[in-house]
């Protein structure tokens, strides 16, 4: 009987889900019909821009963005798969992986010049970074890389620097290959009124870098979304950013800020013109002006001139410095300049602008630098950006900083992300991770070559709790012939291999003389190795094998130390592995009356080079040395036989924007010249200290500004200078001749 029941049971709810299915149905149909009849579209569900809340505000239509109005996302996808046949492209199948598997991997050709071609500024110093550094090759046969010389960076037709027919000139070229392997720039796409994202030319299979790339648009993996900068962008180095370190109160005058244009008509009109809904005058200030173009006066509406007086009473730079978080609305295009502008000026950037694929976004961590807002709820933003407590506001601020100074305060820096990153994909087994890319010094002076473990660099021991290694590699540059056991390179040996902190010793034998025999050298309790220098002044930073420590003491033959000096200077620099630590001090200066750097010796309460003939330093430093710096600065050093160690604290100081560490010297201590040889010591000639000078103006000319930093800064032992028994201080000898 139970049973019985049960089976009735379910069948009533069968027949009630069937007569549901069937009248729900039936109406589903009526109402579409109705909806035809009435031409009008029936909404079932209610959408979000019903609430009256935000119609009490602003009409509807200002507040909803005006991209792609009318097109469903399938018609733009049939769009852009119409103007890019290879709109599914990824790095395994429209990559040729084969041409980058030679001895030096990653290497990337320019095509040469066509007589007569017109290049814009930026595309001229886009090439310029690609060709100045270590990946260029001039020979096609190497290249794993490909960038044409035709300038695609303004595909607006209604631009003076628009180039004609790139369609016809690329088919043309023997290396073209349907695009593969080639990397195209491209700033501005499209034209009035749509500003679409058609470039004019079909780029194949090509990688593109472009600045604001749809997320639409964009093949994961494969494409690069740049940002937009202007044609005054530096070329290298770059402004640093206006954040003092640990600025308290991390709030500004003003809570949020925009200053900039207002489009009457066309693309990005809708976002632009809802900007006034939010402008109090008081800490929240969003100011737009219709006044610009040449026919601004034909649109003009009577909000304008309101706007325009309003929009004048402010200082846009002031409100930069002044203000906690930065609108950065889309214009005609997602991307802005306000972008990068904001982030320079540790403004955060609070973004509005739906579908932008963000700059390397691949790499970059944006949530920790900036707030994404969204378009159609604009009147959301003050809240929002109210709530952020003041902890993360000094944190976001502080990312921006990192994030300007690692990726984007060049050209340079721009062009070599673009190229590292698509460097990580094709070395995907030998890549960066995440947290090399989002932290200080950033991805572009982490090489992967080296290592891919964080442990392995000085600037992670902090952050991952480890300690830098308890023993110190020193390497000996020895360029004078033995003749005799007296030589002061002897009397170091004996020095150096005493300290317990010593694991080995290297002599870097730079002598246009053979070595001497093992015999000759005395007998030791540590390992010495002596190698062929090649002749050459910076072999003394080239990455040897040999050396397994991660402390390196870089010496000079006459140099003249206690072992008491080198263990104290060892542990100082177990406290700052990531800097160079050592003894004798040198400095620089702007000269205004000549307009350009000096370079001097004298003893004064500042320094900011120390000089490498008696340091500590990670050994990493050889790898960036030798990898990083490009040639021409490597070779300037072999001609003169100078400048290395100057070289080397210029590189340090770029890397961790800090000064290196003196530590205390004995008072008696004086350079004095080398009796052996009878030429004196290099120092003591004025064309040597003329080439250091020369020197330091060709450093800072490379790196586009000066990395040194000056520092007063010295560390001396405890109970140095104190009157205590003698067996109390543990480095008793120092205060002895």
């Amino acid at each position: 009987m139970q049973a019985r029941k049960k089976y009735v049971l379910l069948a009533l709810c069968a027949c009630c889900w069937l007569l549901l299915f069937y009248w729900g149905g039936v109406q589903m149909r009526l109402l579409k019909l109705l909806g035809r009849q009435r031409g009008e579209e029936v909404r079932l569900w209610p959408d979000w821009a019903d609430r009256a809340m935000l119609l009490g505000y602003a009409e509807l239509e200002e507040l909803q963005t005006g991209e792609g109005a009318g097109e469903s996302p399938r018609q733009r996808r049939q769009a852009w798969s119409g103007i890019y046949k290879d709109s599914r492209c990824r790095m395994e199948t429209c990559f040729d992986f084969s041409r980058c598997r030679g001895r030096d991997g990653f290497r990337v050709y320019v095509y040469p010049a066509e007589k007569g071609e017109r290049v814009s500024e930026s595309y001229r110093k886009i090439l310029a970074s690609i060709t100045e550094s270590r990946y260029y090759t001039a020979d096609p046969r190497e290249a794993c890389l490909f960038v044409l010389s035709i300038d695609t960076l303004d595909r607006d037709q209604l631009s003076a620097q628009y180039v004609l027919n790139v369609d016809e000139r690329i088919r043309g070229y023997p290396l073209w290959n349907e695009g593969r392997n080639h990397l195209i720039f491209n700033l501005y796409s499209g034209t009035w009124p749509n500003y679409t994202e058609d470039l004019g030319f079909n780029i194949g299979q090509a990688i593109l870098a472009k600045a604001s790339l749809n997320v639409e648009h964009h093949r994961p993996g494969f494409d690069v979304s740049i940002p937009l900068f202007s044609k005054e962008h530096p070329q290298k180095g770059g402004e640093r950013g206006w954040l003092v370190r640990n600025t308290v109160p991390p709030r500004r005058k003003y809570l949020l800020m925009f200053k900039g244009k207002r489009y009457l008509t066309g693309i990005g009109s809708d976002t632009r013109n809802a900007l006034h809904h939010i402008h109090n005058g008081k800490d929240i200030v969003s100011l737009t002006t219709c006044r610009h173009g040449k026919d601004w006066e034909k649109h003009k509406d009577a909000r304008c001139d309101h706007d325009n007086l309003e929009y004048e009473r402010y200082d846009y730079q002031e409100l930069l410095h002044n203000s906690t978080f930065c609108l950065v609305p889309r214009g005609r295009r997602l991307g802005s300049f306000r972008f990068l502008e904001s982030l320079q000026a540790a403004c955060i950037p609070v973004l509005l602008s739906n579908g932008w694929e963000l700059p390397f976004s691949d790499v970059i961590q944006w949530s920790q630098a900036v707030i994404e807002g969204d378009e159609r709820l604009l009147l959301q933003v003050p809240s929002t950006v109210r709530a952020v407590d003041n902890e993360r506001v000094l944190a976001l601020r502080q990312r921006t900083q990192m994030l300007w100074d690692a990726y984007f305060s060049s050209v340079d820096k721009i062009v070599l992300t673009t190229l590292e990153i698509i460097k990580d994909r094709v070395f995907s087994h030998v890549s960066r991770n995440k947290l090399m890319w989002n932290a200080l010094p950033g991805g572009l002076l982490v090489l992967p070559e080296y290592s891919t473990h964080l442990a392995h660099f000085p600037f992670y021991y902090l952050s991952q709790g480890i300690s830098p290694g308890q023993e110190f590699t020193a390497v000996i540059h020895a360029v004078s012939p033995l003749v005799s056991q007296s030589q002061p390179i002897m009397k170091l040996l004996q020095v150096v291999s005493k300290s317990k902190y010593c694991s080995q010793i290297i002599i870097l034998w730079n002598s246009e003389k053979p070595p001497p025999p093992k015999s000759k050298w005395p007998p030791m309790p540590v390992p010495l190795t002596v190698t062929d220098g090649r002749r050459k002044t910076t072999s003394r930073f080239m990455p040897h094998v040999a050396i397994e420590t991660e402390a390196v003491l870089s010496l000079d033959e006459d140099t003249v130390l206690l072992t008491s000096e080198v263990n104290f200077a060892f542990l100082v620099w177990r406290s700052f592995p990531e800097r160079i630590v050592g003894y004798p001090p040198r400095s620089h200066f702007w000269d205004p009356v000549k307009q350009v750097w000096g370079y001097t010796s004298k003893w004064t309460n500042e320094y900011s080079i120390v000089l490498t003939g008696a340091a500590f330093y990670h050994r990493y430093y050889h790898h960036l040395f030798s990898q990083y710096l490009p040639p021409s600065l490597r070779a300037l050093v072999d001609r003169t036989s100078n400048c290395e160690d100057i070289l080397m604290n210029f590189l340090v100081s770029s890397v961790t924007h800090l000064p290196p560490i003196k530590v205390a010297q004995r008072k008696q201590y004086k350079e004095v010249p080398n009796p052996q040889g009878g030429k004196g010591a290099p120092w003591s000639n004025p064309e040597h200290f003329t080439q250091r000078q020369e020197c330091v103006n060709a450093f800072a000319s490379w790196f586009g500004y000066m990395p040194l930093v000056h520092s007063q800064f010295r560390l001396d032992p405890l109970l140095f200078k104190d009157q205590v028994s003698v067996l109390r201080k543990k480095y008793k000898d120092l205060e002895r001749a």
